[in-house]
């Protein structure tokens, strides 16, 4: 099955009926594709498009760890180029308000929760639209990139964002617990492979590695 939204299905990565799947956040519009915002920061600064990919998440507390997972699997399956920044930042905090400042898109990879959709499946938001989520139906952090960007505002700092989030099924365990539930586990290569199709598209193509 293809990318999906609420009006239906749309030509997209390739998944089997009962494997991953990749869809757009229920009851939002699509978010404005990156690359129109990366063309016209390298056009305007005659130089490559900067993106930062910020991978949140706790590995000790088993779904909330997608993001660190991703993180080690999109660099071991992929080349990033020069103009591409990754980062394992456990939580998303004001800290990285000077990524605003310095990149030209910001992409968060993170867990998200009470979206109604299956465990594993993986989610693009626009930022704004993952802040109208309230508590544990988006993020499964307090800080949004919405907010990184607000308090980036109020600095003279802008950039273009992007959030993608997988549904998790377990991110509360009892007891601290490393490691993902079966169907978030089997959904990192679509998210690693929509990171990088993301990143080919605003003009930043990672390298697959052999």
């Amino acid at each position: 099955m293809g990318a999906q939204d609420a009006r239906g299905l749309r030509t997209g990565l390739g998944v089997s009926e009962t494997g991953p799947r990749l869809r757009d956040a229920e009851g939002e519009k699509r978010a404005p594709e990156a690359s129109d915002a990366g063309e016209r920061a390298a056009g305007e600064q005659n130089a490559p498009v900067r993106v930062a990919v910020l991978f949140v998440g706790n590995k000790l507390m088993l779904d909330d760890g997608v993001g660190p997972a991703a993180y080690e699997e999109m660099l071991e399956r992929y080349e990033l180029p020069p103009n591409v920044d990754a980062f394992d930042l456990g939580c998303l905090s004001l800290d990285m308000i000077e990524a605003v400042r310095d990149y030209d898109v910001l992409l968060t990879v993170d867990a998200v929760d009470g979206t109604g959709a299956q465990p594993g499946t993986v989610l693009r938001f626009a930022p704004d639209a993952m802040a109208r989520h309230a508590g544990a139906t988006a993020s499964l952090h307090d800080l949004k990139l919405v907010d990184l960007f607000d308090a980036a505002l109020l600095l003279g700092y802008e950039a273009e964002g992007l959030c993608l989030g997988v549904q998790v099924e377990n991110a509360s365990p009892a007891v601290a617990t490393i490691g993902l539930t079966p169907k978030v586990h089997e959904a990192l290569p679509l998210l690693v492979d929509t990171v990088a199709g993301e990143l080919a598209r605003i003009g930043a193509p990672p390298k697959r590695r052999l």
